[in-house]
């Protein structure tokens, strides 16, 4: 490089590293517990330094594709796929998507020439942050399981800074590298107590009838649902209300069976936008265990019943679920058990004040707040850090 374009660069270094014309890539996605935590570390950046350029990179055909620009940023998409397990001959046209996701991921870095580029797991982080990598940009990984992903895992050599949701985290990572931040959320839920009566009006639901909250995930959970929908003559009967979010696939099929069996306190609905208002109205709470919604339930601090789901890579809703249940901040029952064993379990727990109160106050003492902020906050110290590490 010649001395007058090190002069330059220097110079467009010294302006990120004031926090002027900084640019961060925010990449990975799939699923709403990848999704969510990169939108609200987007949204933290803005807060901290309203001037930054903050692009997405996801994977074609996801969901990131169009609930990013729905939150007011641009997004590339990549044509990555994940590998099918037990050899399958598809492997091929995954292998090759993911030469051309490489590809197409070394252009996006040279043509927006970002500053940091941050990996929050799934499909497209992979191609990005080796990318980043390769050019000596900085990445920082957030990692939001208590069983590190593969991707992660394979980044986290190069990475700078990996910010986790739990302890114990150093068998997967290098521990000087390591933050303990918790998963960024969507809300702070912070007075659910004085939204209870608003929580009941908004719902349709009667004020002194014990409330079951179900949640699926963003996209649903079968069993969840079957397990539920069997069970509505118990909750009936013992004169539970049930606010039911069965996920957009399963919607028609579950409001069929509610209306088929003309249960009167049961609330369905594909998906709830208002989240601190059902968790507000909730007693007890079912949930499937992706890391992003266990770290809204230890800031809601509600007594809850999870239900792993047995299709995610390397079991990692378990692992989740467990970190809780080690704690006695939860309970847990077993995807194939649920059918026969969740709403009596759930409608024991309703009955078990002293029970509820014990897993209350467990699952409050392992929340973290803050943690957009936080991660944020760790983004801009790298950017300060490497004075700028733009190739433009």
């Amino acid at each position: 490089m010649s001395n007058e374009g090190g002069i330059k660069e220097r110079q467009a270094n010294r302006m990120s590293a004031e926090g002027r014309n900084i640019k961060i890539i925010i990449s990975g996605g799939g699923t709403g517990g990848h999704l969510f935590p990169a939108i609200a570390i987007a949204n933290a950046l803005r807060r901290l330094e309203p001037a930054v350029k903050i692009l997405f990179v996801g994977a074609e055909g996801k969901m990131e594709m169009q609930k990013v620009p729905e939150a007011g940023y641009e997004i590339e998409g990549l044509p990555v796929a994940g590998m099918v397990r037990g050899g399958s001959i598809r492997n091929i046209s995954v292998a090759f998507k993911l030469f051309r996701s490489m590809v197409k991921a070394g252009r996006i870095i040279r043509q927006f020439g970002p500053d940091v580029v941050v990996g929050v797991g799934g499909y497209a982080s992979g191609p990005v942050l080796k990318q980043a990598q390769q050019r000596h940009i900085p990445t920082l990984l957030q990692e939001q399981n208590s069983y590190a992903g593969v991707t992660n895992k394979l980044l986290a050599k190069k990475a700078e800074r990996i910010c986790v949701a739990y302890e114990g985290m150093e068998k997967y990572f290098p521990a000087g590298k390591i933050l303990l931040t918790g998963n960024p959320v969507r809300q702070a839920y912070d007075n659910l107590a004085g939204l209870r009566d608003e929580a009941l009006q908004h719902f349709c639901l009667k004020p002194g009838a014990p409330v079951l909250l179900v949640l699926g995930g963003s996209l649903g959970a079968g069993t969840v649902n079957s397990s539920v929908g069997g069970g509505i003559g118990l909750t009936e009967a013992a004169g539970v209300q049930v606010l039911w979010q069965t996920g957009s696939h399963y919607y028609d099929r579950m409001r069929e069976v509610v209306e088929a069996k003309g249960a009167t306190g049961v609330r369905v609905t594909a998906f709830i936008t208002r989240m601190d208002l059902a968790y507000a109205a909730a007693d007890v709470i079912i949930s499937r265990a992706g890391a992003g919604t266990i770290s809204e339930l230890t800031l809601v601090g509600k007594p809850v019943i999870l239900v792993p789901s047995p299709n995610v890579a390397e079991d990692h809703q378990t692992h989740n679920a467990m970190a809780l249940v080690n704690r006695g901040a939860a309970l847990l029952v077993k995807d194939p058990d649920a059918e026969a064993t969740l709403i009596p379990a759930a409608l024991e727990l309703l009955d078990d004040t002293a029970k509820r109160s014990s897993l209350s106050e467990n699952l409050k003492k392992m929340a973290i707040r803050d943690a957009d902020e936080v991660i944020a906050r760790e983004v801009l110290k790298l950017v300060k850090k490497h004075g700028g590490s733009r190739q433009e």
